[in-house]
């Protein structure tokens, strides 16, 4: 077992050697000038430090890690963390290690692209061969399944309904049968010794009770004697989301049942650095004059203030005062005499005029940005809704508060997606947390950036579902 993890691992990396030796010199080629490639020690350092450095960052990012049963979109983000991290080492040791560098600057970007664009190519012609391979009986991992329960049951059904994960269930071991297994029930725990020496198994998969911890350890133990690699699938399992993730606490394993990229403080703090920077660029190109254009219009379509204020709910469920320029009649009734919110509606006779342009191309929420100044908001993010339609929504709609674990934003995924505005169809508050939550465990600085680019398209052409 254990062989054939080392020759997999070394295969997988002698492949990326391989396209890391071609992209350099593919780059030298075209740097160097037609025609005048030459092999100077020089560059065999250069190639030498570019295969040391993607070694160890690609193991330190987990590119290596085994991606049988993930889809090749997270391979795709190991390659391109990667490839950027070996980019910035590259061209920090040009700049600030060689005194004499004799290419161009387009050396690291072009070596850069064809590493990432080679490695992503020959990845996925061999993640694509292998599901070929698996679904034809070749490259299979062989596992013991201990636990004929609901558990192990369940188990067993994935691994058959997906064989291009590539493994095959040998049997199961248990005190008892399960009628559903047959010919695959292998004897007792107290068998497990006998069964591992018989049978060719390289993974012994623990489908058990937590509380049965005297068979745990036996099987432990037995497993271990036998050079088997034990996998025990949590008693919680039912309750893990496809983001679960699990860290040790001193000697504790914990499990957290649904993970967020922005769990991280390091990618918070970059969001909210570029967040500033985007709204510096957008004070000193629109806002300054845009604002008080928009400011005197809403003074001449209706008497009242610029700006509405109106509590939100916010990051861990605390209020926040969320700002908006008014659209709708001064003192207009927010709630019905049932204490039901009232949404806006289409044709709603108590929006202004402008207040009806401001709607349509999302200018009534720019004041927002003061509330991401002040730290209360993010420029993407669920959308924060009002109290009153917030207490409805908590207690009716599925998973409603995890939108509440990120600052809420100006605009969202569920918002670019056409789920904003009115949600008087059944099952359209549902769908946006949906759409909210799949942003959460799937945040990027470029999928921010898709979302502002839709939002800005959406202000530009109006959006249909804005009353």
């Amino acid at each position: 077992m254990k062989t054939h993890i080392h020759i997999n691992f070394l295969l997988r990396l002698l492949l990326d050697y391989f396209v890391l030796i071609l992209a350099f010199l593919c780059t030298l080629q075209y740097t160097s000038g037609l025609g005048n490639l030459h092999f100077s020690l020089f560059n065999l350092l250069l190639l030498g430090i570019s295969i040391s450095s993607w070694t160890v960052i690609g193991m330190s990012i987990h590119l290596y890690e085994e991606f049988r049963t993930r889809s090749f979109a997270y391979e795709f983000i190991a390659i391109l963390k990667t490839t950027l991290l070996h980019a910035c080492f590259f061209t920090f040791l040009f700049f600030y290690c060689f005194k004499y560098f004799p290419y161009p600057r387009t050396f690291t970007l072009l070596h850069a692209f064809l590493i990432f664009t080679g490695i992503t190519v020959v990845k996925f012609f061999v993640k694509q061969s292998l599901l070929r391979l698996r679904s034809n009986g070749y490259n299979i991992k062989n596992v013991l399944i201990v636990g004929t329960g609901n558990t192990g049951m369940k188990f067993y059904n994935t691994i058959t309904s997906n064989d291009h994960f590539g493994y095959r269930c040998v049997g199961f071991v248990d005190e008892q049968s399960n009628p559903e297994i047959n010919e695959y029930y292998l004897g007792k725990i107290s068998d497990l010794s006998g069964i591992l020496e018989d049978y060719e198994i390289d993974d012994v998969i623990v489908a058990l009770p937590e509380t049965q911890t005297v068979e745990m350890e036996k099987i432990i133990i037995a497993s271990e004697k036998e050079a088997k690699r034990v996998r025990i699938i949590a008693d919680c399992h039912r309750f893990c989301t496809s983001t679960a993730s699990m860290n040790l606490f001193g000697s504790f394993p914990l499990l957290t049942i649904r993970t967020s990229p922005l769990d991280d403080l390091t990618k918070q703090r970059f969001k909210r650095i570029f967040e500033l920077c985007f709204m510096t660029i957008l004070f000193f190109t629109v806002f300054w004059w845009l604002f008080p254009i928009i400011a005197v219009l809403i003074k001449l379509s209706s008497p009242g203030p610029v700006l509405f204020v109106q509590e939100r709910q916010g990051l861990n469920n605390k209020r926040i005062r969320c700002y908006k320029f008014r659209s709708m009649i001064s003192n207009s009734a927010t709630v019905n005499a049932n204490g039901q919110y009232l949404q806006a509606t289409l044709n709603d006779s108590r929006v202004t005029p402008i207040g009806r342009f401001l709607r349509k191309t999302n200018l009534d929420e720019l004041p927002q940005f003061i509330n991401v100044l002040m730290g209360d908001m993010a420029l993407v993010g669920p959308r924060p809704h009002p109290i009153p339609l917030h207490q409805e929504s908590k207690n009716t709609i599925q998973n409603y508060m995890l939108r509440h674990v990120v600052k809420p934003g100006i605009t969202g995924w569920a918002q670019v997606n056409g789920y904003r505005g009115e949600t008087k169809l059944s099952g359209q508050m549902q769908k946006r947390v949906d759409f909210d939550l799949w942003y959460i465990e799937n945040y990027s600085i470029w999928l921010d950036c898709q979302i502002i680019f839709q939002t800005l398209m959406n202000m530009i052409k109006g959006d249909k579902n804005a009353y």
